[in-house]
């Protein structure tokens, strides 16, 4: 009886002391992690627990303190709202929108809108009809009314569809590209490997590069950029000042009573025209660049004839085979071509095909 209650006074005893080293441990491992480097710390450690310490801040933001929008201007409301992170990454979304779902009989786009998922496994991609855009747009831009306003104010679907596409991917980011486009290579090859991802905010082609002296009868700018598919970061400066213009414009008119709804009115108002001038304004704007040692403004010249991706800033710009391949003029390849990303086979857009290109060379 004597050792029996030897035993269990020795198991109770070691199995205390267990519990007491290992508790010192811990703390000991803690205490290490969260104690600032000391002056014996040799450089190599301080730049690697930085280092990590600005990562661990990418992965949990503060959380921002609550501030009364109300009196804000509507561009800062929208840099409170959706703040830009050049290092964050590319949201793994895919947005299209359309009047069916493809759960129904009437959507006439299954393949193209498979090749978008099939090229992309893990992201999640989502075919939005006006109905859902209405409501998406009323939870991602409460605190913004003047954008809901003017978003509901636009006359035309086509109006509608243009103005969604900046907005979804200012507050979401990932890749908004139309739905009759096919996928031709995963937007994970878009980048070039020299290009760092995380200096990357921005992806757009060139649409248009005319190089004839009637250009201007065809298209509305020497090099116009598309917009049938963007890739972006959340809280970019382009989708925001692009957001800014179309909904003061578009409430301007309405103050007014005045909608034109031209084709070439649609074009200029959301369409590629004026998401062109809002590029080319961002690259020449210095409170993002400094343009002391610039040599001039950054124009069309910059990048007619290109076939490879140029990168300005935060921004890659790609060549004209890369969103517009088998056009089979102003320089663009075939969608073989290891350029080639998308494929926009204009079926179902607004315009008539007279319209969609320009004539012969």
């Amino acid at each position: 009886m004597l050792s029996f209650k030897r035993a269990i006074l020795f198991a109770a005893f070691f199995l205390t002391a267990f519990i007491l080293l290992r508790q010192s441990h811990g703390s000991t491992a803690s205490d290490e992690q969260i104690a600032a480097p000391s002056k014996k710390d040799s450089p190599s450690t301080s730049d690697h627990a930085a280092a990590a310490l600005k990562q661990d801040d990418r992965h949990v933001p503060a959380q921002k303190a609550l501030q009364d929008m109300s009196k804000m201007s509507l561009y800062d409301k929208l840099a409170y709202q959706y703040p830009y992170d050049v290092e964050s990454k590319f949201p793994a979304y895919i947005w299209q929108t359309w009047k069916y779902t493809p759960a129904e009989g009437k959507f006439h786009f299954r393949e193209q809108e498979a090749s978008w998922t099939n090229l992309h496994p893990g992201f999640v991609h989502e075919v939005i009809t006006d109905a859902v855009a209405a409501q998406l747009l009323r939870v991602l831009y409460a605190a913004v009314p003047e954008v809901l306003k003017a978003y509901h104010a636009l006359p035309e679907p086509v109006l509608k569809a243009d103005f969604f596409r900046y907005l979804i991917l200012f507050a979401r980011g990932g890749i908004y590209s139309d739905i009759d486009t096919s996928a031709l290579k995963s937007a994970l090859e878009w980048i070039p490997d020299s290009v760092p991802k995380e200096s990357v905010g921005l992806v757009v082609g060139i649409e248009a590069d005319p190089d004839r002296p009637d250009w201007a009868e065809w298209y509305s700018r020497r090099i116009q950029f598309c917009q049938w598919t963007i890739q972006s970061k959340p809280g970019h400066p382009v989708l925001r000042d692009i957001i800014m213009r179309i909904t003061k414009e578009t409430l301007k008119r309405q103050e007014e009573g005045v909608f034109i709804t031209k084709k070439k009115s649609i074009v200029e108002f959301t369409g590629p025209a004026v998401f062109t001038d809002t590029v080319f304004d961002y690259f020449n704007d210095d409170r993002f660049f400094d343009m002391s040692q610039s040599q001039g403004n950054i124009t069309w010249a910059n990048f007619t004839g290109m076939e490879t991706p140029k990168k300005v800033g935060d921004v890659v710009v790609l060549p004209i085979t890369s969103f517009s391949p088998g056009v089979q003029q102003m320089g663009a390849k075939d969608i073989n071509d290891p350029m080639a990303f998308v494929h926009h086979r204009f079926e179902g857009t607004w315009k008539p095909e007279n319209e969609r290109h320009i004539g012969g060379s």
